[in-house]
Order: C-alpha cells, then sequence, then structure tokens
C-alpha cells in the first residue's frame, strides 16, 4: 500500500474498540517518529508511551473526557523541551560527533552559531520552537500508523498544564504538545467512519509560480 492510499485509508477515529495493537507495530510507529527530521537533528522532543489502564483515565479527565484517550491500545504523547539550553544542545552534538567519530572540533562553529541563536531567545519562543519539531514527528507517525493499518487519531483537545502536572512533565524539561491513541475503529459504532473524506480541491490547495 502506498502512502497516498494509506492515507485515504485512515480519518480521525472518534471510536475505538479496545482491541490491543501488536506490540511490534507500536515500535514502528514510535521509531517513524524517532526518525523524523528535525531542525539541526536536535530531536528536542520525547514520545511518551502510556498503556496503563489507570493513568489513561486521568488522562482521559483532562482530555475533555474523549473516549479515544481509555479505548485506545497505547496512547503516544509527544512533549516537547522547555527550552533550548547549552547543555542539551552539546550533548547531542558530542553524541553525533562520538557516533560519527569525528572531533568536537568539527561542529564547534556550528554549535557556537546555534548556542548564539537559541540562548537569546526566551524559553516560550524555544518552547514553541521544538513544538514544531515535535509536530514533525508527530506527523511522520501518523502516517506510518496508516501504512501499518492501526488508527490513531491526532489531538490538541486536552489541558496541557494539567497533562504535564500529572506526568511530572516540568521535572523532565518537558512539555506537552499533542497525544496521539492508538488502537482499531470500532465499525458499528464511530459516526465518522463512514464519511467520505473531502479535502479542499487540490487546484485550490496548490498555489504555483512558474
Amino acid at each position: 500500500m502506498s502512502l497516498i492510499e494509506a492515507l485515504n485509508w485512515r480519518y480521525a477515529t472518534k471510536k475505538m474498540n479496545g482491541n490491543k495493537v501488536p506490540q511490534e507495530k507500536v515500535d514502528q510507529i514510535v521509531a517513524a517518529a524517532h526518525l523524523a527530521p528535525t531542525s539541526s537533528g536536535l530531536q528536542p522532543f520525547k514520545v511518551i508511551v502510556v498503556t496503563n489502564p489507570e493513568l489513561k483515565e486521568k488522562i482521559k479527565a483532562v482530555a475533555y473526557g474523549q473516549s479515544q484517550v481509555t479505548d485506545s491500545s497505547h496512547l503516544l504523547i509527544f512533549a516537547a523541551w522547555d527550552n533550548y539550553t547549552e547543555e542539551r544542545i552539546r550533548a547531542v552534538f558530542a553524541r553525533t560527533n562520538a557516533e560519527r567519530g569525528v572531533p568536537d572540533s568539527a561542529t564547534a562553529d556550528y554549535v557556537n552559531t546555534l548556542l548564539g541563536m537559541y540562548l537569546n531567545r526566551t524559553a516560550d519562543e524555544n518552547f514553541h520552537h521544538a513544538a514544531k519539531q515535535a509536530y514533525i514527528g508527530f506527523g511522520v507517525a501518523l502516517a506510518e500508523a496508516a501504512l501499518l493499518k492501526v488508527d490513531a487519531t491526532p489531538m490538541e483537545g486536552f489541558e496541557a498544564g494539567k497533562l504535564d502536572e500529572l506526568l511530572g512533565l516540568d521535572k523532565l524539561g518537558l512539555r506537552s504538545t499533542t497525544i496521539m491513541p492508538l488502537g482499531y475503529r470500532d465499525e458499528a459504532g464511530d459516526w465518522l467512519v463512514n464519511l467520505k473524506k473531502v479535502r479542499t480541491p487540490l487546484n485550490d490547495f496548490v498555489i504555483e509560480f512558474k
């Protein structure tokens, strides 16, 4: 199945049937997020995987009662760095240089450029930039789920501050950005499942400069 076919198959599942997604498929979806491109390769986000039923119930309470949270097999939470710091940036390039077998001097100028850019921004500005990188990983994971015929619902409908507090994300230097329940559609109980997928006509969606 091509990616286009997979994207035509997927939809924002509103009701899941509670069936378990095989762990190898969940691992592939997480791996897709892990391999997603990010600015300067910094990967300024984490993916939190929740399967604990009690915890999912608590998350549902701060996600406006949306049933996908608790009906899901696995709940993925994408959480971005709360700030870019010198320690974090240097750690990424130290690991990269070590794995590539090059000295730190090989990337010193570039690292200094990044430090000059990020450290002059506010923590909120840096978080919003990191959140955009998390969204890239989120989108790649969503596409991989579709290719694997795993239903996934992209969700911003939750109280981020309360979710962060529930998970203790501040202690990890993270802030939640999006959540993605994974599971399988309830064909009989989901009002959206059989509705036609509608998008802006392609000729209105694409603007060309020739």
